[in-house]
């Protein structure tokens, strides 16, 4: 099977995320490096807004490789995950076929060759899965919020992710010529099966500590005052420690930055925040509680 690098090492991978603007600690970077040395799927589990999907759009960006992304949710199915017939072309076709026959001949020929013809990858609908399967260029598979789905399409990512390979019983098996860096997500709604884990490498993703939040957040919002990201990222976690509905996530805290930067901003004090903690917490409750447990002037 024709495989690609990713990475050439932990060290690899460090640097060219970096590049491509992710700052990963060092066993995000290790796990990274092995899932594309291994060939293995990446599990990343872990609460919302850490960085997970970001993970893998940025390992699409330093390898030069496409994203192609299943987003999941609850009733997603064979046909939107994997592939489906376009009926109103193959309905076209039939249509245009038995009024061009005459004779349908007593063995049914004309319907048989009309099958066939209908049956071709020209009246296929790819969808994400198989799409990753097909193609021929470095592409990186991301498998969005997998928690969110039912039980059975865990069986249907087994099934690819075991083999790299889709069965269309009208065409036959689809093998991958050159498998896909697969990232699946999760937020941990729910435990995934064992048998999905087994197939994976694990990456659990948590809030970064401090110093290193405030790192991300000056590398995306370089023109944010020092003093100013210190001061935020200490409120930001002070915020994630009081009982929310949700936490300010990591992107949040890059808008954050991003609104005190536009409103130009110096100082990070009661006043400031009080104004802008729209741009971290999305629930009245939430903001009614920090106002309260952090003795801002509402």
């Amino acid at each position: 099977m024709g495989g690609m690098t990713w990475f050439t090492s932990p060290a690899d991978a460090t640097a060219r995320l970096g590049a491509a603007g992710y700052l990963a600690d060092e066993a995000t970077a290790t796990t990274a490096f092995l899932a594309g040395a291994l060939e293995k799927p990446l599990l990343v589990e872990g609460p919302a807004g850490v960085g997970k999907t970001e993970l893998a759009k940025s390992v699409a960006r330093a390898a030069g490789a496409d994203l192609v992304r299943l987003q999941c949710y609850e009733g997603l199915d064979e046909a939107r995950a994997l592939y489906e017939w376009n009926y109103s072309k193959q309905l076209l076709r039939i249509q245009a076929a038995r009024a061009g026959e005459v004779d349908t001949g007593a063995d049914g020929s004309a319907w048989q060759r009309t099958h066939d013809d209908i049956f071709t990858e020209e009246f296929l609908l790819t969808r994400p899965l198989l799409t990753a399967i097909s193609r021929e260029e470095p592409t990186v598979l991301l498998i969005d919020e997998v928690d969110k789905t039912d039980v059975e399409v865990e069986g249907l990512l087994l099934e690819v992710l075991s083999d790299f390979q889709v069965t269309i019983p009208e065409l036959g098996t689809v093998t991958a010529t050159r498998r896909p860096f697969v990232v699946l997500t999760s937020n941990a709604a729910r435990e995934l099966s064992e048998a999905l884990k087994r197939r994976c490498l694990y990456l659990h993703l948590d809030y970064p500590d401090a110093e290193r939040e405030r790192e991300i957040v000056t590398a995306q919002v370089p023109e944010l005052d020092d003093a100013v990201a210190r001061q935020l990222v200490e409120t930001v976690v002070r915020l994630r420690g009081l009982e929310l509905k949700k936490a300010p996530s990591i992107a949040e805290s890059i808008d954050w930055a991003r609104t005190l930067v536009a409103l130009e901003i110096k100082e990070l004090d009661q006043a400031a925040i009080t104004a802008t903690l729209g741009a971290v917490l999305k629930h009245a409750t939430d903001q009614a509680r920090a106002v309260r447990e952090l003795r801002l002037r509402a």
